[in-house]
């Protein structure tokens, strides 16, 4: 039997990456689906893989620091799926990177936007449609960055996905008595279309995968099957948790 069978999730950040392959992945464990993100060719190309798959999708483009758009995406899981009970918020940027002093304030604004005000805006809407259901699985993307390992140049990053898991602990508090769980993943280097910016040339990769104790990054859908285990009911004793899925690069001193 499949473990997500009749559950609705909203991913956002699913065109590519690890949001692209945790689509799919829940799709195929019997969940409806809803994809967001910004481009609408890739979230179409995923709508059909997952219809090919035999699962069942629906996309909607947008913006997820945008408020109305969030909104929209739980009204779209609740008319078409009748209702919501997973929240994967994904969405996330590098930013504008560079020594501090540089960092513009636009910048810094335009970082926390994407990665802290979009996943508050994702949960705003997505816990009211979970208090209807009685339960639910509210989840995060973070990263290891700027919570056991700080790299120079990253302060806008850092500080917006450190903020992520501040607003997950204490939604965890929060809604923990009405039976919904708040967790967040945080990946170690994964190979992803954003994460080029971090190792754009061959020196950068072999000191990346160096500082993992597995001595290499993850595929995005070693990452997605995290976020299964955190969707479905096998989690259902874990909330409040930054969830190291990073290879060992948080331990490693190798």
């Amino acid at each position: 039997m499949k473990i997500l069978n009749g559950k609705t999730a909203i991913i956002t950040g699913a065109s590519s990456g690890i949001g692209y392959e945790t689509a799919k992945l829940l799709a195929s464990e019997g969940a409806n689906i809803v994809v967001a993100a910004r481009r609408q060719n890739e979230l179409d190309k995923l709508v059909a893989d997952i219809e090919a798959a035999g699962g069942k999708a629906v996309a909607l483009a947008g913006d997820v620091a945008d408020e109305p758009y969030a909104k929209a995406l739980v009204e779209l899981a609740e008319d078409t799926f009748g209702g919501v009970d997973i929240g994967f918020n994904n969405a996330g940027i590098n930013g504008e990177m560079g020594a501090t002093p540089d960092i513009t304030l636009k910048g810094w604004q335009d970082t926390l936007n994407v990665n802290l005000t979009g996943a508050f805006l994702g949960a705003k809407y997505q816990i009211p449609a979970m208090q209807k259901r009685g339960a639910g699985s509210l989840i995060f993307t973070s990263t290891f960055v700027g919570y056991t390992v700080g790299f120079p140049g990253t302060a806008a990053y850092g500080a917006s996905k450190a903020g992520v898991i501040g607003l997950m602990k204490s939604l965890a508090a929060e809604l923990g008595p009405q039976g919904i769980r708040v967790n967040a993943i945080l990946p170690g280097g994964t190979k992803t279309t954003m994460a080029k910016a971090w190792v754009d040339t061959p020196e950068k990769l072999s000191f990346v995968e160096g500082l993992h104790a597995l001595k290499r990054r993850a595929m995005p859908a070693e990452i997605a099957r995290s976020v299964l285990y955190l969707a479905s009911d096998a989690s259902s004793f874990t909330t409040g948790s930054a969830m190291l899925v990073d290879g060992g690069v948080s331990i490693n001193r190798t």
